[in-house]
């Protein structure tokens, strides 16, 4: 699959405000469509790595990009990564989850 995503802002750590986040390309997103997980720095990747699971109303497909997504931007930021497949994060992929 073929990433979207792009660095931006280098060097620029932290918590995003709302706006800095509204002002960010689709690019710097972990699922582009849905401007979800932003993926600006290497606690945003670990962060959007640990919740990878959580996010809701996605497709698998979206899932496909954003993982893709993903390890772009953990070997950009030098994240340690070793998973190769999106259902290997978290205990149970949301889609996977029946409603309750």
């Amino acid at each position: 699959m073929e990433t979207t995503w792009k660095p931006v802002n280098e060097g620029d750590e932290g918590t995003l405000s709302s706006g800095e986040k509204r002002s960010l390309p689709d690019t710097a997103f972990a699922f582009p469509d849905k401007r979800k997980e932003p993926l600006t720095d290497a606690d945003h990747v670990r962060n959007a790595i640990a919740r990878f699971d959580q996010v809701k109303d996605v497709t698998d497909k979206e899932r496909d990009q954003a993982f893709a997504n993903l390890k772009k931007a953990a070997k950009h930021f030098d994240v340690d990564m070793s998973e190769t497949d999106w259902h290997q994060l978290g205990k149970r992929p949301h889609t996977d989850n029946p409603k309750q």
